[in-house]
Order: structure tokens, then C-alpha cells, then sequence
């Protein structure tokens, strides 16, 4: 796909030789080996929905659902068809309180105005949160941030949670913005993640630079 390759070539130029090999060793032996999420189609699927040129946005998870049918490829999205998992409850909870509610919660509609639904870690295997951290990951998706703060054009850079902030350093383009707050999970939701208004804040801040803002209620 020629988005794919777009994004396949700026990320390559940011990564050690033959990185793009190891990857696919390493999902080859971790897909053989047990249930992992998302199902490996949907492994690129943040790539494949947003691509380079039309990114104006990059919310980053930390790494995909990890029970059956949740992942999609797209940080804190899932189909309609299951119920949202309780990060996600909390952020159309804010984003109601910020501009509207939201009657569906698959994020698909978002990758494709342009926000890159970036999970740090792209696989996971079936209920074990986190297993796949500092395996393979992390210079890929480190990479995609780099190559996103490189852009000419101002994007909206969204780190919800320590994880997610801790990658701001990454992030040296002064005509990018930063919004950043504590993580939507019920643990710390209450602690400043909950009237933080990111949506309203990426809008007022596109619509400053001259670019389409995101419907959120899409």
C-alpha cells in the first residue's frame, strides 16, 4: 500500500540495518507460538489508516488490549460490537464533557482524519499485559515519533500517562504542541485526566494553524 510505503521509508532512515527483518522474526515466532493481539493483519493498522501525509495528530497508548476481539491496531480503540474497556469509557466521558458525546466507540473514524492511534508497543500476548515491553518494539514505534516530529506541518502530540510522557523527549519540533495529563485508566483518571479538555485544546490549536480541525463526535 502506498501509504504504508511512505511511512515504511521515513521510519527505515530512523532504525539500525535489517530492523524491519527482526520484526517480522519476531512476530513469525510469537504468533506460532500462542494467542496474540491484535490479529497480525492489524499489527500496522495505525500506519495504514493515517498516513504520514495526512498525520496532523499522534495519540500514543502504551500497548494493545489483551483480551479477545479488542484490539484493532489503533490505541484505545475497539469495535463497537464489545463493550469499551474502562480507559476508553473515560475518554468519552471527558470528551463529552469537553465538546459532545459520542454515540460509538471504534476510533477508526479518527485514524482516518488524521490521528495516528500509536501504541508504543504494537503486540500483545492474550491477557498479559505488557509482555511484549522492550522485545522488539519501542525503536519502531520510537522511530514513528521522530519521523512525525520532523514534519513541517504542526501536529498535536497526546501523551496520556507517565509512559507515554516519558517519550516527550523525543518531541523537539517547536511547532508541534504537547498536551499531556495523567492516563484515562480508573486509576488515575481522577488526578487531572478528567477536565484536561485535549480535544477542544488539539482543535483550537489546528484551527490557529490553519488546518481542518478533528470531529471527535465522528
Amino acid at each position: 500500500m502506498e501509504e504504508h510505503s511512505t511511512w515504511h521509508n521515513k521510519i527505515k532512515e530512523e532504525l539500525p540495518k535489517h530492523y524491519f527483518a527482526k520484526i517480522n522474526q519476531f512476530m513469525d515466532q510469537v504468533y506460532s507460538q500462542g494467542v496474540i493481539y491484535p490479529p497480525r493483519e492489524k499489527v500496522f493498522n495505525a500506519l495504514l489508516e493515517t498516513p504520514y501525509e495526512k498525520t496532523k495528530v499522534l495519540l500514543l497508548g502504551q500497548d494493545p488490549y489483551h483480551g479477545p476481539n479488542q484490539a484493532q491496531g489503533l490505541s484505545f480503540s475497539v469495535p463497537d460490537s464489545i463493550p469499551a474497556p474502562p480507559s476508553l469509557q473515560n475518554i468519552l466521558k471527558e470528551l463529552e464533557e469537553d465538546i459532545g458525546k459520542r454515540n460509538h466507540h471504534d476510533l477508526s473514524s479518527w485514524a482516518k482524519q488524521g490521528v495516528l492511534l500509536l501504541n508504543a508497543c504494537l503486540t500483545v500476548p492474550e491477557h498479559t499485559a505488557n509482555a511484549h515491553s522492550g522485545l522488539i518494539w519501542e525503536p519502531f514505534t520510537d522511530a514513528i515519533i521522530k519521523v512525525v516530529n520532523s514534519k513541517e506541518e504542526p501536529v498535536v502530540f497526546i501523551l496520556w500517562g507517565g509512559f507515554a510522557r516519558r517519550k516527550k523527549s523525543l518531541i523537539t519540533n517547536p511547532i508541534h504542541k504537547i498536551i499531556e495529563s495523567p492516563h484515562p485508566s480508573p486509576l488515575s483518571a481522577y488526578r487531572g485526566f478528567f477536565g484536561s479538555k485535549p480535544f477542544s485544546q488539539t482543535n483550537a490549536f489546528l484551527s490557529a494553524k490553519g488546518i481542518q480541525p478533528i470531529n471527535w463526535l465522528e
